[in-house]
């Protein structure tokens, strides 16, 4: 049986999958391309990230396809139902980077209140020549540890993420439609552990009493955060999106950090993404990535393995 991993996918699947007798191709096919590559190679199982859509279309002239997999947590870019319902087996890896991208929250928060994405834009350009003044500048960072994190999205990512804000010693909120209440074990590198309990709370609170907020919620019909909530913020605040584009209102986060009420914002992902808007890009007060929130080794040999687990329980 044959594997097409049309995004990719790292050496340690790629060896579980051969080492079980699959056939694993990584060409990247065009999109418009791909039915013809599926058909014409009798493709078994199709894995995919976040550049290749598997749509209806797609799913019912593919009729040697058995399988379609997600390296990664959202699926929005797979018509998962209408899959299933066509006897497909439809999986993910949900854990696998969970840890990856809580770490870059966390990278972008730590980056925000010291000024780093701009202080390294400018050090660049004015370091041997305004040095004192850049240093004055940027001489007016906070800390993390005291504050109040707000975590919109309490699943895995959230989760992980808050593990990060209890070590570095900040408070931890969440809201979340889904869940009511939650415990989180915090491990340490000698054994030891320590758990907490957290109650949801509701979206005003949080936003209204949060120093900083992350979100970690699949993709929406509706800004989970627009002009209402930026409204609601103390003064100051940060936010970070490392979810999804169109979670987060972009405009109203721009006219937030022009009147001063959003100090520093952490964007992993985009509404236009690929092509995110110039106001975002060129904001100096914006800490930006280009969609790499599960990029790196680590998470994406888990992705691999857990990919070639699966597909080998449900195919062999």
């Amino acid at each position: 049986m044959k594997i097409l991993a049309n995004d990719g996918i790292a050496q340690s699947g790629i060896k579980a999958l051969e080492n079980s007798g699959f056939e694993v191709l990584t060409t990247t096919v065009a999109q418009g391309q791909l039915q013809n590559f599926i058909n014409e190679n009798e493709i078994t199982g199709l894995l995919v990230r976040s550049a290749t859509e598997v749509r209806k279309d797609l799913i019912d002239n593919c009729p040697t396809l058995k399988l379609i997999g997600r390296g990664g947590v959202g699926m929005d870019n797979i018509d998962v139902e209408y899959a299933q319902k066509k006897g497909l087996h439809v999986i993910n890896t949900p854990e696998a980077s969970s840890s990856s991208v809580a770490e870059l929250v966390f990278a972008h928060l730590f980056g925000g209140v010291r000024y780093l994405h701009d202080a390294n834009r400018n050090m660049p350009l004015e370091g041997d020549s305004n040095f004192k003044q850049l240093k004055k500048s940027y001489g007016s960072g906070t800390e993390l540890r005291g504050k109040t994190l707000g975590i919109i999205g309490f699943g895995r990512i959230g989760q992980a993420t808050a593990k990060i804000a209890l070590g570095v010693g900040m408070k931890v909120i969440f809201h979340d439609p889904n869940l009511d209440k939650a415990s989180i074990e915090v491990p340490f590198f000698d054994g030891r552990s320590i758990t907490f309990d957290f109650e949801s709370q509701t979206k005003e609170t949080l936003v209204s009493s949060s120093d900083f907020i992350t979100l970690h919620v699949p993709s929406q019909k509706n800004y989970v955060l627009g002009k209402e909530e930026f409204e609601m913020m103390k003064p100051g605040v940060g936010i970070i999106n490392a979810a999804r584009g169109g979670v987060l209102d972009e405009v109203a986060l721009v006219d937030a950090l022009e009147n001063g009420n959003v100090i520093f914002a952490g964007l992993d992902v985009y509404e236009s993404e690929p092509n995110p808007e110039i106001r975002i890009l060129m904001h100096p007060n914006i800490s930006l990535t280009p969609h790499i929130g599960a990029a790196t080794g680590e998470a994406q040999n888990r992705i691999g393995t857990e990919l070639a687990e699966q597909i080998i329980a449900l195919l062999k």
